[in-house]
């Protein structure tokens, strides 16, 4: 095993209250890709800005390798002294670096290099930020929160920087399928303290579990312990008094524990308060366009959105996923075409850049539109510190102004204003930024269990695939033109059937091209058939699905095993490698199945 280049060992850092770090370590050696994670306010980024020499911890051992360059992706830079994007980029740039790595890095992030640094957006200073710390290629990157106000195929085209960078890399990030991609080892900051697995995220969640229960299980046993010394202590003979003073010293340690232990951060309990079922058809848009000047946005577009659809919109920044959102809502007018709404619509719209909050305003305050101390939820008064606890926030945060909450607690906060007020249409545009990994599982019930209609607007890919029933993208996925396909499920259908109508297109331009062979059939038409190869896999292909399934089955049966992890370590890494082998098969087989089957559909006519 390589030395470390860089180690944090038993940090301590307090503001003040309860610890945030209590004993935290990270070590990073050559290579490493590490993935770190924990919930909302748990410290990581304080242990990030710690780890880059920006943040001093107050105890605990900091290595850093003399000869190792380290760079820190900043949230908000600071462009002071700098005319262009490209003079701030390369001001990051070592002696011996290649300055064309920061003009490949501005193209491919979309940025000229032009820009004049006090006109970007927050999403381009993210970016311009993002050049400057990679283009070094220096031997720690310590990233946090990379994918944030990035389109999809930018997000795509960074896990692939990425996977083949040389820099050793510890990222941060709400987004599974990018650290699922990216990540080789996971450190999950928890109630102040870390833990390391050297695996990626993929493995993260099973082994979580894991810890968790064989923790509770632990705390079980202290308790029955306890329960037995003090029945001894009343009830048992009498021994020598110093063996009785040992275990009477010994049971107030016990109890210590016990009482001390701090369990793990509850999750957020929330449902949708209820509305008045909307009418069946909820947006009908007919032939609808929109064009800003002589750039397209949206060319004909029709749709009929119906109650109980969960609608995603996907695309590159500035193709117009949000101003097509505005028309469907009647909030913009199309050029032409015509947008109806449905009856008894109550709307409720989370914006990506949480305009909504006054920075000034209270939580109590917003949360109750300024009524008091309490606010209905379903029909029921609930007093507001009450409500507050139920999506994570201390009773004693409901006099703190806004401004001083974290991203994901501004998300948190906006999301149960939302769910405390009657709605059957949710508008959610990129929703899922700032929320920890347990906020967005709640946030994914919440969408999936729904009963009323969902539109959003994400570049989660994981999210999406677990949510919509159906995808709106751009035709042209790398030059939008304006023109926009409904494809049918979520993200990872929507690759699916692009890539099955290329091929198609592809075949049908190859077919077009050669002269005509084929003989007539009994009906006089020349008409293309699956090939034996595709008949065969067609029929068989459900069957290897289904052992695949109860190959996975099984293994995740023998997971659920407590304390396999602790007792047998070896035996958990396999079955989890084996189960990442056959989930992977199956994923292969099942988009080869829906291709095959699109295509007789399609064949078949």
């Amino acid at each position: 095993m390589a030395p470390p280049i860089l180690k944090l060992d038993d940090i301590f850092l307090s503001f003040g209250g309860a610890p945030l770090l209590a004993g935290a370590g990270l070590q990073i050696e050559p290579g490493d890709k590490i993935c770190l994670v924990g919930r909302n306010g748990s410290g990581k980024s304080t242990l990030l800005k710690i780890a880059a020499g920006l943040v001093e911890a107050p105890s605990g051992e900091v290595f850093r390798h003399p000869s190792s360059t380290v760079r820190y992706l900043e949230q908000a830079p600071d462009f002071a002294g700098f005319n262009t994007v490209q003079a701030y980029a390369e001001a990051g740039l070592g002696p011996g670096d290649d300055p064309y790595r920061v003009t490949y890095l501005l193209s491919h992030l979309g940025l000229s290099g032009d820009e004049d640094p006090r006109m970007l957006s927050g999403g381009e200073s993210r970016r311009a930020a993002l050049a400057r710390v990679m283009a070094p290629e220096p031997d720690i990157l310590l990233l946090d929160e990379p994918t944030n106000h990035l389109d999809l195929p930018t997000i795509e085209w960074l896990e692939g920087e990425l996977q083949k960078t040389r820099s050793a890399l510890v990222l941060i990030s709400h987004d599974r399928r990018f650290l699922e991609k990216v990540s080789t080892a996971t450190v999950w900051l928890d109630r102040g303290t870390s833990r390391r697995l050297d695996r990626g995220f993929a493995h993260f969640e099973a082994w979580r579990d894991q810890v968790l229960e064989a923790e509770e299980l632990e705390q079980h046993k202290l308790g029955k312990s306890i329960e037995r010394e003090e029945h001894w202590l009343r009830y048992g003979v009498t021994a020598r008094r110093k063996r009785n003073m040992r275990r009477l010293g010994e049971l107030q340690t016990m109890r210590s524990n016990y009482r001390g232990h701090k369990g793990p951060q509850g999750t957020v309990q929330a449902t949708v308060s209820d509305a008045q079922e909307s009418g069946k058809l909820v947006i009908e848009a007919d032939k609808i366009t929109k064009s800003f000047g002589e750039r397209a946005i949206v060319t004909p577009f029709s749709i009929r959105v119906h109650r109980g659809d969960c609608i995603g919109l996907v695309g590159p920044n500035g193709a117009g996923k949000t101003t097509l959102l505005k028309m469907l809502t009647g909030q913009l007018s199309p050029d032409s075409g015509i947008v109806k709404l449905g009856t008894n619509l109550e709307i409720a719209t989370l914006d990506q850049k949480r305009e909504d909050l006054d920075p000034e305003d209270t939580l109590a305050n917003y949360l109750t539109d300024g009524r008091g101390e309490n606010l209905l939820v379903n029909g029921e008064q609930r007093h507001v510190t009450g409500y507050m606890k139920e999506f994570l926030f201390q009773p004693e945060q409901a006099r703190t102004p806004i401004r001083n909450l974290s991203g994901g607690e501004r998300a948190r906060l906006m999301l149960a204003r939302i769910l405390s007020r009657p709605t059957n249409l949710l508008i959610l545009d990129e929703p899922t930024n700032d929320l920890d990994i347990e906020t967005l599982d709640l946030l994914q019930e919440i969408v999936a269990g729904f009963p009323g209609t969902v539109i959003l607007v994400s570049h989660d890919r994981d999210f999406l695939d677990r949510t919509v029933t159906s995808t709106i993208a751009p035709a042209v996925p790398d030059a939008p033109d304006g023109r926009w396909i409904e494809y049918a499920g979520g993200y990872s259908d929507m690759l699916v059937q692009r890539k099955g109508a290329l091929e198609e297109r592809k075949r049908a331009e190859k077919a077009a091209e050669k002269p005509k062979t084929q003989q007539p059939t009994a009906s006089g038409n020349s008409k293309v058939k699956l090939s034996f190869k595709q008949k065969f896999a067609l029929e068989n292909l459900p069957k290897e699905m289904a052992k695949a399934e109860a190959e996975i089955a099984k293994r995740e049966q023998v997971m659920a095993d407590p304390n396999l992890f602790t007792r047998d370590p070896a035996a958990f890494n396999r079955l989890a490698g084996e189960m990442e082998k056959l989930r992977a098969s199956l994923t292969d087989m099942e988009e080869e199945w829906l291709e095959l089957e699109m295509l007789r559909e399609e064949l078949e006519g």
